[in-house]
């Protein structure tokens, strides 16, 4: 499970609107990287919307930002069409990302346990190291402390 400091596992994924995202290829700049349960359930939606709204704010410091989940890429366009989402979202539909970065989980709800993505963030600075890591994420004022962590790098 990478934690600070570790080099980000490189990844090649498909994104909504087609087309790849090379992590390697983005160095040189700040990166985040929210990984999520599943598209248009309500925790998700909101922390989608939340990362969409303040990504102008991202990229004034100097960062880009990633959703990723293993929803289709047909189902991110659904998505992103349905709430006018500008964060692009990954596609990792095997789950091997997921794993590389420690958050494909046992999750148990209600007495059931069943595997699943557990809401976190990575930010990866210009050199590809992870800088901050949030496990366990609770989406209100999230995006804020993500948005706060990447201007203190």
């Amino acid at each position: 499970m990478p934690d600070v400091s570790d080099i980000a596992p490189d990844f090649t994924l498909p994104r909504d609107g087609g087309g790849e995202v090379t992590l390697s290829a983005l160095r040189g700049g700040t990166v985040v990287l929210f990984f999520y349960p599943r598209d248009d359930t309500p925790g998700c939606t909101k922390e989608s919307i939340g990362f969409s709204e303040q990504l102008q704010a991202f990229a004034d410091a100097g960062a880009q930002v990633f959703g990723i989940s293993r929803d289709s890429v047909a189902k991110h366009d659904k998505f992103v069409a349905k709430h006018g989402l500008t964060t692009p979202l990954l596609s990792d539909e095997n789950s091997t990302i997921c794993e590389d970065y420690g958050v494909w989980v046992e999750k148990n709800m209600y007495g059931r346990k069943s595997m699943g993505i557990e809401r976190s963030t990575f930010v990866i600075d210009a050199e590809g190291r992870i800088a901050k890591v949030w496990r366990k994420v609770k989406v209100p004022g999230h995006v804020d402390a993500v948005l706060d962590a990447v201007k203190a790098l």
